[in-house]
């Protein structure tokens, strides 16, 4: 036992045309790996695509295979390494969470990766239940997913605006759907994120050469 905050659990989001995401996120999970070795996962898409979530229990070097990482294939993409504080050690509360719910006549499909506690997780998860919303997990982190997968906003970055008060406790969140990545945390940022920039040498993801693309990433070492 130690005292003081815990910032088990790792997140990595990025936004990066004309790279390998998948690849990116296996290695940027890998230095990641101390923050968590119960379970690793990865969501990606091409930018309007399919999301697709790989995750599954064990180290970061056993969940994923060439193939995996082949078949991750897009523009942009999340990605978890799992120390459990709330729900159980079981595949069902592995992370990338992802949704896809009805909203406004459409479907928002969303993947989130999330590192922190809800302190009200109980009342926000007896809220959706009410509504009809259905859980395949016991993690506070499908709740948050569920929240904003499920908020009537035509844009996710709305709907987190309007989450975002909801939620109580310490915690950073990686977010994407189809076409972006949203990353954020409590207004306290009580759980550390990092911001890092990956540059295009030559502009062969469409963009001016040298143009930075963002990533994010629960520690620095991420990045390096």
């Amino acid at each position: 036992m130690r005292d003081g905050p815990r910032d088990e659990c790792g997140v990595f989001g990025l936004y990066a045309p004309g790279h390998e995401v998948s690849r990116l996120s296996y290695f940027a999970l890998y230095a990641l790996q101390h923050r968590g070795q119960e379970s690793a996962g990865i969501a990606a898409a091409d930018r309007g695509g399919q999301i697709i979530t790989r995750r599954e229990l064990g180290l970061v070097s056993q969940v994923f295979t060439e193939n995996d990482l082949r078949t991750l294939a897009g523009e942009l993409a999340i990605g978890h390494v799992r120390y459990s504080t709330t729900g159980s050690n079981a595949w069902e509360n592995s992370q990338p969470v992802q949704r896809s719910e009805g909203t406004n006549g459409s479907r928002r499909e969303i993947a989130l990766a999330h590192n922190g506690n809800l302190i009200n997780a109980l009342e926000l998860h007896e809220e959706l239940l009410e509504r009809g919303v259905t859980f395949s997990s016991t993690s506070d982190s499908e709740i948050i997913a569920a929240m904003i997968a499920t908020h009537p906003a035509d844009e996710i970055e709305e709907a987190i605006a309007e989450v975002l008060p909801r939620l109580r406790g310490a915690f950073s969140i990686v977010a994407m759907t189809k076409d972006r990545v949203v990353a954020f945390r409590d207004p306290h940022g009580l759980r550390p994120l990092s911001i890092g920039v990956l540059e295009s040498a030559d502009g062969a993801d469409g963009g001016e050469p040298g143009q930075p693309r963002y990533c994010v990433a629960s520690e620095s070492c991420a990045f390096d």
